[in-house]
């Protein structure tokens, strides 16, 4: 029997599965949310305060917390940069081809290993 996801990446399973973009958009999502907890817990702003100084309401911090809600625009997620003192860089970059993606993988596994 044949394993046709042998020697395949994890993107090309999930492309497979037509879950890519979604799931990468809930990644991108869990990360800014992170971020921004992390933020306010570094400078002590409550939800609370943090939705006032938004112009917002406390249900629409809740949403952009929210890593499983990837519905969140450029407009609100600047200006929460903006309230934690950061800015928001994004930038578009080449998909790495799948033997790129394997060396990238082994190197990856070459360091851990040494650790």
């Amino acid at each position: 029997m044949t394993n046709q996801y042998l020697g395949s990446g994890f993107d090309d399973f999930l492309e497979e599965e037509d879950i890519l973009e979604e799931c990468t958009a809930e990644a991108m999502k869990r990360v800014i949310a992170w971020e921004i907890q992390q933020a306010l817990a570094e400078t002590q702003l409550t939800k609370a305060r943090f939705a006032i100084e938004m112009h917002s309401s406390r249900s629409q911090v809740d949403r952009l917390l929210d890593p499983a809600n990837t519905s969140l625009s450029l407009k609100t997620l600047a200006a929460a940069a903006q309230i934690i003192g950061k800015q928001v860089n994004i930038s578009f970059t080449d998909i790495p081809t799948a033997k790129e993606g394997e060396e990238i993988r082994k190197t990856y596994k070459q360091q851990t290993s040494r650790a």
